[in-house]
């Protein structure tokens, strides 16, 4: 295999921050790498350099033997490398081929005029090229889901025809199908003797993809694996710099909570994706539930926090009051953690202190008046509290890793001193080291006497955090299940499919 891009002594500052420090790294042709670390190793940013979406403060970078600093990511994309990032990247005010095409509007233009056949005749082969043949060029980008968007992504990505593709966090947006289209254009581009760069925090994902791994923590080179060295023991230990002894999990079997229903939902409908679900959560229980992405248990976190309307049915707290809006919800102490944790759960664009106090503003103001100052000791305490890595507490939330994203998230409603939690697929996209603090806060709530709903993909969650666990098919209740040390994943399979 030949060198096709090195990175040498790369280091990346912004303002005071160090988010690279004298990172070299050689990438081969025709590797599908993994890049892995923790939250705020500095993946991402070493991707982003490459991929032009801003330069490095020192250090260089070589492409086929060559200087390469691109200036932008257009720049990028005409060196032949393309980058799908973390955050969402498709205009929503536009059709699906005008997103595909965004600066390439001139390949259809004939006399100022763009042919819009041409561009929609072009969209389609795109997008059937990597099989998909559900989204139509001509929609608004709109009517489609987010994994559907993210897709669409992949297609802009693609049509590029990239030597080294980079895909940063993308299959953490994705269901078992899309992660699979991910999969199969991973093994073309390997066919086709193209590179790929993978980021995700799915350390099984990687060892089955990958055939080389690059290790960053703190922003510093820690290790290079080849296949054969791939275990999975030694990649976390080598992530979080020490050895990791225990489980994240809990270790009693004990499953026990309060007689106090604290939260039901009875007989709910909503649309195609709940058919006649009831509930209770009690105090002091870890509710879990599962089943396929599209089981419907997404759909019953945003009913329960009142951010859909059920057609029938209703969701009460345990002393009978209704929950029928999120602003209710919130006035009765239920914290919400969406699966949607960019799009819907924080205002990137504002700051820290901004998206923490949102829910508490009312518990803040002191005689009807909100100071910075009572704003500023309210957001200090639960960065303090939640171990969140910031530079201060006015820099946007966009700009953190996705860890202390949420544990921003997960603050708010702490600060906001929930007594009910809704937490939906709450570790997706973080590392290992925020999973198990995000573990260990479940754990310390419910011993608090609080209450959790957690929705996850992940059967090891399920069965390592919950007392009680309820799966899902179809839009309904298939099963339940109580805490035991026989329990397992093969056991809720079944269930579910």
């Amino acid at each position: 295999m030949s060198v096709i891009l090195e990175a040498k002594h790369i280091s990346k500052n912004f303002g005071l921050t160090q988010a690279l420090k004298d990172v070299s790294v050689t990438i081969d042709e025709g590797e599908v790498i993994g890049l892995i670390g923790e939250n705020g190793s500095g993946k991402s940013t070493l991707s982003s350099i490459i991929s032009g979406v801003y330069p490095q403060s020192e250090g260089e970078l070589t492409l086929d033997g060559k200087p390469y600093k691109p200036a932008d990511t257009l720049d990028a994309q005409n060196h032949g490398i393309s980058m799908i990032a973390q955050e969402m990247g498709t205009l929503p005010g536009i059709k699906v081929a005008d997103n595909l095409f965004i600066g390439k509007e001139q390949l259809f233009t004939k006399h100022g005029v763009v042919d819009r056949k041409k561009m929609y005749q072009e969209a389609r082969k795109a997008l059937e090229k990597i099989g998909i043949d559900n989204i139509h060029p001509e929609d608004p980008i709109i009517k489609y889901s987010l994994e559907e968007r993210k897709l669409i992504e992949v297609v802009r990505a693609l049509y590029t025809n990239p030597r080294i593709f980079i895909v940063d966090e993308t299959t953490t947006a994705l269901s078992q199908r899309g992660r699979d289209i991910i999969y199969q254009v991973i093994k073309n581009m390997k066919k086709e003797n193209k590179t790929v760069l993978f980021i995700s925090h799915d350390l099984e994902e990687l060892m089955e993809v990958c055939s080389k791994l690059i290790v960053l923590r703190d922003g510093v080179f820690v290790a290079e694996l080849e296949k054969s060295e791939f275990e999975e023991e030694k990649i976390k230990e080598l992530m979080v710099g020490r050895k990791l002894t225990g489980d994240y999990y809990r270790s009693d079997y004990d499953g026990s909570y309060g007689k106090e229903v604290v939260l039901s939902a009875e007989k709910l409908y909503v649309g195609d994706s709940l058919k006649g679900v009831s509930l209770e959560l009690h105090k002091g229980e870890i509710l879990g539930i599962g089943g396929l992405t599209d089981c419907g248990m997404h759909e019953l976190g945003k009913a329960l926090f009142g951010n859909v309307k059920p057609l029938y049915g209703e969701v009460k707290l345990g002393n009978g009051k209704k929950i029928t809006s999120e602003k209710q919800a919130i006035k009765n102490k239920i914290g919400y953690v969406s699966k949607n944790r960019d799009q819907e759960a924080l205002i990137l664009s504002a700051s820290i202190m901004e998206n923490t106090v949102l829910p508490s503003l009312s518990m803040i103001a002191k005689g009807g008046v909100i100071t910075k100052g009572a704003e500023k000791k309210f957001t200090d305490k639960q960065v303090k509290d939640m171990s969140i890595k910031c530079r201060e507490i006015g820099q946007n939330v966009g700009d953190l890793s996705g860890g202390n994203k949420q544990k921003v998230v997960f603050g708010k409603w702490l600060g906001n001193e929930a007594e009910i939690y809704i937490l939906d697929c709450p570790t997706r996209g973080i590392d290992i080291g925020v999973k198990a603090f995000m573990y260990q806060l479940m754990y310390r709530l419910k011993k608090e006497g609080k209450s959790i709903l957690m929705i996850s993909e992940e059967l090891p969650e399920l069965i390592g955090m919950s007392d009680r666990i309820l799966i899902m098919k179809d839009g309904q209740i298939q099963d339940s299940f109580t805490r035991s040390e026989e329990l397992n994943e093969s056991v809720l399979i079944k269930k579910m499919v």
